[in-house]
């Protein structure tokens, strides 16, 4: 049977049919989430739940580690090390009840130093639905396909520096780009998503802190972000003591700002993720350094065009903020949650929260969200005046970001992964 309809009509049939479905769920599929700003559109999260309320699983873990779940569909991805880091393992999970659909195990026999408190595996997986890229370090990246399959994998070199590695691969149309360091060697590349082959390579300045020898501390364990404006799409890296922006087709230069560090012979230190919107790219320093915004889309050396504040110095940095309006928010290693204005970078507030905080904040609706290293999840109100919603203690040591997905919270402790729902 046909039937004609007004084109009005048609044009509403349209679209209704992109918007999303009650029932759909919505898919966390890197870290930080799908555009690598900690970013969702839920707005019915739960806000309070404890080690036995609104817990739908959890599962027991074989070791420690720092990343971050992400789903897609009803598949959970997780990276493992065991064994002190001779075995680095990527775990498939069933989404319904935790349970091992299955794990691929990397076996690394060589010495690649880190720090107890940054366990092996702390960078989190990539997905695009159809696959999954996994960076091990100096164990190599990996790619698997939904049914554990390996597609290709790419041995990089060694990662070395005395705190180890942690950055995740960013996933942009047909790559696969990753930031791997620090250390002596440190680099930005970008590799075919079916392949693995070199597409793009950007050579950055290494350099490592030992018992001999260098004079500084150096290194950035930042995930790069990507970033749409209608000219054109940049890929914006903060490094030790600059940011900058490349071409994430080709990897050409586009721009720098310089102002991450506390001075030339200043420790340089980056952990955090940048924060990028059309109207201000914000980068953080770690280790008490400075944080700076700036304007995107310029071309060259823009420090002295395109700068739009700079802080001198601030508490140490280590999980990402979000951008939520005309403000950013933070809550620091030391256990102090912020509030800055985007415009001016001046503090609106700041104030003691509790235990520090090593995971990066979500935002969902007009709540933050962020896990602190005593598994307790605190609930902000994402508004420029200052507002605990809930406190929602786990009391495990949990040094990773929080996943969204479909109503659902994912927690990954030093001992389990845990299910969050209503």
């Amino acid at each position: 049977m046909s039937r004609t309809f007004p084109p009005r009509y048609v044009v509403l049939l349209a679209a209704l049919s992109i918007l999303p479905s009650p029932g759909r769920a919505d898919n966390w599929p890197a870290w930080r989430g799908a555009d690598g700003m900690g970013r969702c559109a839920e707005t019915d999260l739960p806000v309070k739940w404890s080690a036995t309320e609104n817990v739908r699983w959890k599962m027991k873990l074989p070791g420690a580690g720092n990343s971050t779940p992400v789903i897609w569909g009803e598949r959970i991805f997780l990276t493992q090390a065991t064994d002190k880091g001779l075995k680095r393992g990527l775990l498939c999970l069933s989404r319904k009840d935790g349970k091992t659909l299955w794990h691929k195990v990397i076996e690394y026999k060589e010495k690649e130093p880190t720090h107890d408190t940054n366990p092996y595996c702390s960078a989190s997986p990539a997905t695009d639905g159809e696959r999954v890229v996994v960076s091990h370090g100096s164990a190599g990246v990996y790619c698997y396909d939904f049914e554990g399959k390996e597609l290709w994998h790419r041995d990089l070199g060694k990662c070395e520096h005395i705190w180890g590695n942690a950055a995740s691969p960013v996933l942009y149309g047909d790559l696969v780009i990753l930031n791997f360091g620090p250390g002596e060697r440190t680099f930005l590349i970008a590799m075919d998503r079916k392949t693995g082959e070199d597409v793009w390579k950007v050579e950055e300045p290494g350099g490592k802190r030992g018992d001999k020898g260098q004079s500084e501390w150096l290194g950035s364990w930042s995930t790069p972000t990507l970033l749409k404006l209608k000219e054109r799409d940049e890929l914006v890296m903060s490094w030790p003591g600059v940011v900058k922006a490349y071409a994430p087709k080709t990897g050409e230069l586009l721009w720098t700002c310089q102002g991450l560090a506390k001075d030339e012979s200043a420790d340089r230190l980056v952990y955090t993720s940048p924060l990028v919107s059309a109207e201000a790219v914000v980068a953080m320093a770690g280790y008490g350094g400075p944080a700076l915004a700036v304007r995107p889309g310029g071309k060259g050396d823009v420090t002295q065009t395109h700068r739009l504040w700079r802080q001198p110095r601030a508490d140490q940095r280590i999980g990402s903020g979000v951008l939520v309006g005309e403000h950013v928010y933070m809550v620091t290693e030391p256990g102090r949650a912020e509030c800055i204005e985007l415009k001016t970078g001046k503090t609106a507030w700041t104030e003691r929260v509790g235990a520090g905080a090593w995971g990066s904040l979500v935002h969902a609706g007009d709540r933050l969200y962020v896990t602190n290293v005593e598994g307790e999840t605190l609930v902000l109100a994402a508004k420029p005046k200052f507002e605990v919603l809930s406190r929602n203690p786990l009391k495990e040591t949990t040094k990773a970001s929080i996943a969204v997905s479909d109503g659902t919270i994912f927690i990954h402790t030093y001992e389990h992964l845990w299910c969050i729902g209503k």
